[in-house]
């Protein structure tokens, strides 16, 4: 199997015309996508409606063009957009389609993918263990299928359950531990948490367990929860390798520099503007520390009447991404309860490892 990329800009929310145009020309083959992540230039608040927008526009495309008949396009693909673009972030997506290709095993790893979902949840089972353990079965059965080992997962996307409640009663029921609970199936399928470590009183409350590599969102409506994994395997040809680390604070470029230079793109293979063109996708989790401070100095991104927390965030992690990789096609996704260490978080990115895959969008 191979895993294949394409990134396109977006002059506006409902913008894939540079998606329609590469089917056209056969770059990309609309059977085999499983997956669009995109950042759209909305406030990334809960009336932030360009997502909407986004997921409506690429859903009709990708309708029109595999016919599909008698059941919604997100059955098969994952439509996921995070509101967002503050500071210097380029509104873009990148598609991630499966092909066919070599499924021997070969002497280095590639990029691998494969999506599912989770079964239904109840209105009460949101941000509980059930829905902790649900998650980490689902991860677990794609990580199988897709034959990548859990040590080599470096990235996995979900969009979180969360079920409509008229009139709401579960006090769980809502965006934080959604999110929350996901991630410890995340931590609970790779090995990050340990199953004795779970209770449901430990969900918002014990910082301590998180996974460094998930990254996880709530949908309101959404009853089951989509996931997408990605990691290397010897199974997959692909041009392309993904790679994670965790910044442990917002100002953590120490750790993201060696995540460049493990991936081959450090300064000794050219400066930041050159090597640009290689990546084929930044994804970070950002939150402004809730202690209210940083490196021992007071922050007020928490306590700022004018502009959200969430804002500062998504500006300051996207802008020293966007400097240290030389691209402003960089995903960051703020709210990262149990997403690595107070105040800091995961961050996955793909490179390409030829030069053929490097000059293509």
């Amino acid at each position: 199997m191979e895993t294949r990329i394409f990134t396109g800009t977006m002059q506006h929310p409902g913008d894939f015309s540079q998606l329609h145009e590469a089917i056209d020309r056969r770059q990309v083959d609309p059977q085999g996508i499983i997956a669009i992540l995109g950042k759209t230039e909305g406030n990334g608040g809960r009336n932030d409606f360009s997502r909407d927008l986004a997921v409506e526009i690429s859903g009709r495309l990708l309708h029109d063009y595999r016919k599909t008949e008698g059941s919604p396009i997100d059955d098969s693909v994952l439509l996921s957009f995070s509101g967002g673009t503050e500071g210097i972030v380029t509104p873009h997506y990148r598609v991630f389609e499966i092909g066919a290709g070599q499924s021997a095993r070969t002497a280095h790893k590639r990029l691998a993918a494969g999506r599912g979902r989770t079964r239904n949840f109840l209105p009460q089972e949101v941000g509980t263990t059930a829905m902790v353990y649900e998650t980490g079965r689902v991860v677990t059965d794609i990580i199988g299928k897709a034959g990548i080992d859990p040590d080599d997962v470096h990235f996995v996307h979900i969009k979180g359950a969360l079920p409509r409640e008229n009139p709401p009663t579960s006090e769980r029921n809502t965006m934080a531990y959604s999110r929350g609970a996901s991630a410890l199936g995340v931590a609970l399928a790779l090995g990050e948490v340990g199953k004795g470590a779970i209770a449901d009183d430990i969900i918002l409350k014990d910082w301590t367990l998180y996974s460094e590599r998930a990254s996880t969102s709530a949908k309101p409506g959404l009853p089951y929860s989509d996931i997408l994994v990605l990691g290397n395997s010897p199974l997959w040809d692909s041009p392309f390798v993904i790679d994670h680390t965790v910044m442990q604070d917002i100002l953590d470029t120490e750790s993201v520099l060696a995540l460049i230079k493990r991936l081959g793109q450090g300064s000794l293979n050219g400066t930041a503007s050159q090597i640009a063109p290689r990546w084929h996708g930044i994804f970070a989790k950002a939150e402004a520390d809730p202690r209210q401070m940083v490196r021992g100095f007071r922050h007020t991104m928490l306590s700022d009447d004018d502009i959200g927390d969430t804002r500062y965030a998504r500006c300051v992690v996207s802008s020293i991404l966007a400097a240290l990789t030389g691209t402003s096609t960089v995903y960051v996704s703020t709210r990262a309860e149990h997403h690595g260490p107070l105040g800091g978080g995961p961050v996955a990115m793909i490179a390409a490892i030829d030069a053929d895959a490097s000059s293509s969008s």
